[in-house]
C-alpha cells in the first residue's frame, strides 16, 4: 500500500509540471492570437462625398451627379428669345422659343438612361450617363468623373431645303467627360470636355459648282461650371462654355450664363440668364450665335421632379 501511494504521488508530481507547461503554452498561443488579430489593419470602406451639385443639371450643361439606383426624374428645360430687342418683346419672352421634355431612370447604380424631344428642327433625343469614380472624404480619390453621351435624331420630314437623304443623316452625337470636386461644403467646380458629331452638314456650291460643308462634322469644346450654396436650398450657380474647333466657317461664339438654383426633396429648379438658345447641348456647342458683348442674352429655366421606387 505504501510502495502504491508513493507511485500515485511520483506520477501527480511528474504528471503535475506537464499540466502546467501546456497551460502556460496553450495560454500564450492564445495571446499571441489576439495580439496578432490586434496587430491586424482594419481595412475601412472609403466614404464617398455626397451633393457636390443639387441635380442633373447645371444651366446647359449635365453636372457629375447620377442619382440613386431607382429613381426616376422628369424634366422641362425652355429657353425664350434674347432680351436685345427690349419692350418690343418683352425681353425675348414674346419671341419664339425652344423647349425640352425629358426623362430618365437609374435601372442600376452609377447608370441612368434617358428620353426627351424638343420643338427646335423635331428632334429627340436618347441619353446614357454612367458615374466612373466618386471624389472620397479621406481625398484618396480626389475628383468625381462621369461619362455622359447623346444620339439625337432629327425628325423633320425630307425635303429639298434640309441636309437629309438617309437616315443616318437624321443623327448627331455628344460625348462629355465631366470631372467634378466639391472644394468646400458650399463651392463644387467641375470642368467637361466635349465632343460633338453629325453625320450631315449644311453645304454650299462654291464657284466651280462643287459642295462645301458650312461646318466640320466633328467639333470640340470645353465647359467650366461651379456652383455656391448661399443657404440649405439655394445656390448661385455659374457656367462657361468655350468652342475650341474652327470651322470653315459660322464659327461658333461662346456660352456665359448665371442663374439661381433652388432645390428641394423632390424638386430642382434653375433660373437663369445666358447666351445658348438651343438645348441640346451639340447644337449649342457647334451653332450657337448669339454674342454676349451685345447683349444677346436669354432668359431660361430647368424644372427637375424626382421620385423614387
Amino acid at each position: 500500500m505504501k510502495k502504491a501511494i508513493s507511485t500515485l504521488s511520483i506520477v501527480r508530481f511528474i504528471r503535475l509540471p506537464f499540466l502546467v507547461l501546456m497551460l502556460v503554452v496553450g495560454v500564450q498561443t492564445l495571446l499571441a492570437q489576439d495580439s496578432t488579430i490586434a496587430k491586424t489593419p482594419v481595412v475601412k470602406k472609403s466614404s464617398f462625398v455626397k451633393n457636390t451639385f443639387d441635380g442633373n443639371h447645371i444651366i446647359d450643361n449635365q453636372t457629375v451627379m447620377v442619382p440613386i439606383k431607382g429613381t426616376f426624374e422628369f424634366d422641362i428645360q425652355h429657353r425664350f428669345g434674347t432680351v436685345e430687342h427690349g419692350w418690343k418683346d418683352l425681353g425675348g419672352l414674346f419671341a419664339s422659343a425652344n423647349m425640352l421634355l425629358g426623362f430618365s431612370y437609374v435601372p442600376i447604380k452609377d447608370i441612368q438612361i434617358g428620353f426627351g424631344a424638343t420643338n427646335d428642327r423635331m428632334q429627340t433625343v436618347g441619353t446614357l450617363k454612367y458615374s466612373l469614380l466618386k471624389q472620397t472624404k479621406n481625398n484618396k480619390m480626389p475628383v468625381s468623373v462621369t461619362l455622359f453621351g447623346n444620339m439625337v435624331m432629327d425628325t423633320r420630314a425630307k425635303n429639298s431645303s434640309l441636309p437629309i437623304v438617309n437616315v443616318q443623316d437624321r443623327i448627331s452625337y455628344f460625348s462629355q467627360l465631366i470631372i467634378a470636386r466639391k472644394l468646400t461644403e458650399n463651392f463644387s467646380l467641375q470642368v467637361a470636355p466635349s465632343f460633338s458629331y453629325f453625320n450631315n452638314v449644311e453645304g454650299y456650291y462654291d464657284d466651280a459648282k462643287i459642295i462645301q460643308a458650312k461646318t466640320n462634322n466633328g467639333h470640340l469644346a470645353i465647359s467650366v461650371a461651379g456652383r455656391y450654396k448661399i443657404t440649405d436650398g439655394m445656390s448661385i450657380i455659374a457656367n462657361y462654355d468655350q468652342p475650341l474647333t474652327q470651322h470653315p466657317m459660322n464659327n461658333p461664339n461662346p456660352n456665359i450664363s448665371l442663374g439661381l438654383d433652388m432645390k428641394t426633396s423632390g424638386h430642382d429648379f434653375q433660373i437663369f440668364v445666358g447666351n445658348y438658345g438651343y438645348i441640346l447641348p451639340q447644337n449649342n456647342n457647334v451653332y450657337n450665335h448669339n454674342d454676349f458683348t451685345k447683349s444677346q442674352f436669354l432668359i431660361g429655366f430647368n424644372i427637375s421632379r424626382l421620385w423614387n421606387f
